[in-house]
């Protein structure tokens, strides 16, 4: 006599309390890492003052660490699948705060850019295993797809709330605080963290590929400085060398990948239409959000003259807006196609960049503030179901190489958005700026790098006139980015369409 075996009860997939309180601790590097692609956004103008940074080492010193966090996930993945996604966390953690505190007191722009570098290292060793040990601590689809959407709130939350975060620690300390805040955040995690998140492990994980990690690595930094150096300093043979680099080095990783039997990433994932799609909607996602940090923090301190703190509390009803349409459509995918909810939710990120490009160097604080609240709604409810549709369109035993990806996907796009549309921006100002009659070399040469460059200037020669066509400059290059933000954004709507709608609900 044969027996089948019955499915295990529903009620053994649920997830425990303890998973829960697991799940409270580990958005705590969640918020911290995603906190830290932005939160120098706000401490850029006094970095800029102490410690004298040029255009190219201010853009740097955004991206050097979502870069790096970029260009090692996938490979801190596979190192999590092998040795333990939770040691690897914990390792992570202990890092990050402890190269957050050198930090705060970097003498010099190239120590602190050298340490936002090590930043990125330790918090690529934090991201891939926050997302994987969410799949293996939430089976139960329904409380999985909360536990994801709390998670994806708590990454895009993070980056909107940087700005905010760095307006505070800057009305009463130096910038140097707003890095040692990542230690009291980290502190509940290392202790709390061995007893509420069980440990878990890829059965077959992929090897740890060190010529894989080399062209992944020459593949997406030889993009991203393509890019940077082109929007700096237009097309050259430097720019064009880096763009081959980068293509060579990609074609040459996914070969590798291909004819590897137990590859570090599996490329074959790219061929699920969903996750792709998904991949592509998250990416094209967080380039809008942080690419408008990057200009409208700028703005509100060095056009409108507004302290940090008020500034960053412009923003804040955007972080709301941004918390609220990331768990509500939780309940709204219920009953729509996920493609018409992420469709639905960037529609209105479409509209925040629409009314800041027809506004043009009209634009005020109010126009800001709605601005980002539709920006919050549209990412918020992305950032949720892109997140979601990457983690359920792959098998299981796949989940860390997933979620490895979508962070990937997530940090890229971090660095693509101050990269492009800050490059945008940077172009525009140095072509729209008038140096007034009778400034000094010096003071011209530091208001052609940048905003806060013609600032610092301005109040140290006492000439108003170079502070006016500066902001003029400025807010001119903020409209042409705003119609930058807008395209970026209908192109995710087209992907999501086209990619999505045989996604299951």
């Amino acid at each position: 006599m044969t027996t089948t075996a019955l499915p295990a009860p529903a009620a053994t997939l649920r997830a425990t309390r303890r998973d829960w309180a697991g799940l409270a601790v580990l958005m705590l590097p969640v918020l911290l890492v995603s906190i830290d692609t932005t939160v120098l956004n706000f401490a850029l103008p006094q970095i800029a003052r102490d410690l004298s940074p040029t255009a190219v080492q201010q853009l740097w010193l955004i991206d050097a660490y979502p870069l790096v966090l970029a260009t090692l996930l996938v490979t801190m993945g596979t190192v999590g699948d092998r040795v333990g996604r939770r040691r690897t966390l914990l390792v992570g953690a202990t890092g990050f705060a402890g190269v957050s505190a050198l930090a705060a007191f970097a003498p010099t722009a190239e120590l602190l850019l050298l340490a936002r570098v090590a930043l990125g290292v330790f918090g690529a060793t934090l991201m891939p295993a926050t997302l994987s040990l969410l799949r293996t601590m939430f089976l139960d689809r329904a409380q999985r797809r909360l536990a994801i959407a709390i998670w994806a709130t708590a990454f895009s939350v993070g980056s909107a709330l940087g700005p905010v975060v760095g307006g505070i620690l800057l009305a009463h300390f130096a910038w140097g605080s707003v890095f040692l805040v990542a230690v009291p955040i980290l502190l509940p995690l290392l202790v709390l963290g061995p007893f509420l998140i069980r440990e878990s492990r890829d059965p077959a994980p992929g090897r740890v590929d060190p010529v894989g990690i080399a062209l992944s690595m020459a593949a997406l930094g030889g993009l991203a400085w393509s890019v940077k150096h082109t929007a700096v300093g237009g097309v050259d043979l430097v720019a064009v060398a880096a763009l081959v680099l980068a293509l060579g080095s990609g074609v040459l990783f996914v070969r590798r990948m291909r004819r590897t039997a137990d590859p570090m990433l599996d490329v074959g994932l790219f061929a699920v239409p969903v996750f792709s799609g998904a991949l592509a909607v998250n990416l094209l996602s967080i380039v809008a959000l942080t690419g408008f940090l990057f200009f409208v923090t700028q703005h509100l301190q060095l056009v409108e003259g507004m302290p940090a703190l008020d500034a960053s509390l412009v923003l804040v009803p955007g972080v709301v807006a941004m918390v609220a349409s990331g768990l509500l459509v939780v309940r709204v995918v219920r009953h729509v196609r996920p493609a018409l909810a992420v469709v639905g939710g960037l529609t209105f990120s479409f509209s925040a960049y629409a009314l800041l490009a027809v506004g043009g160097e009209g634009v005020t604080v109010p126009h800001i503030a709605l601005a980002f609240a539709l920006l919050g709604v549209g990412i918020g409810a992305a950032e949720t179901i892109s997140n979601d549709q990457i983690l359920t369109a792959v098998p299981p035993a796949k989940a860390g190489a997933a979620s490895a990806v979508s962070e990937t996907a997530y940090e890229f796009g971090a660095v693509l958005g101050t990269t492009v549309l800050g490059g945008v921006l940077t172009a525009v100002y140095r072509s729209s700026l008038r140096i007034p009659a009778g400034t000094d070399e010096e003071a011209a040469a530091a208001a052609r790098e940048t905003l806060g460059g013609a600032a610092a200037a301005a109040e140290r020669t006492g000439n108003p006139q170079l502070l006016e066509a500066a902001r003029s400059a400025f807010d001119a290059g903020v409209g042409v980015t705003s119609t930058a933000g807008a395209l970026l954004v209908a192109v995710a709507v087209v992907v999501a369409w086209t990619t999505l709608r045989r996604a299951e609900s």
